[in-house]
């Protein structure tokens, strides 16, 4: 079965940076489309960032220029480096991914996210 794992989350100050990493099996990682969605508390899941199959990418403009997300096909991973973290960035943070959206097929389990000011 297809399984999405994300890793990386933590506790950080505002200013900071993590990695997130999202490590998929049981699908043909190559032709699908990535992305990270977050959700904080009391708020809706919204996209973060997203890489295509051919590797063209997509930011929401609220973390363009702090945030950058690739892939790796070679290890069925993709990443999402968070630069300059703002507590506004505090949330679940969850790999997904699809063939042809826009619906995501599949999502991880979401990893935890905290800026402190």
């Amino acid at each position: 079965q297809v399984q999405l794992v994300e890793s990386g989350g933590g506790l950080v100050q505002a200013g900071g940076s993590l990695r997130l990493s999202c490590a998929a099996s049981g699908l043909t990682f190559g032709s699908y489309a990535m992305a990270w969605h977050r959700q904080a508390p009391g708020k809706e899941r919204e996209l973060v960032a997203a890489i295509g199959s051919g590797a063209t990418t997509y930011y929401a403009d609220f973390v363009k220029g702090r945030f950058a997300i690739s892939r790796d096909n070679t290890k069925n991973t993709v990443y999402l480096q968070m630069n300059s973290l703002k507590p506004e960035d505090t949330a679940v943070y969850y790999c997904a991914a699809t063939k042809r959206g826009p619906r995501y097929d599949y999502w991880g389990q979401g990893t935890q996210v905290t800026v402190s000011s």
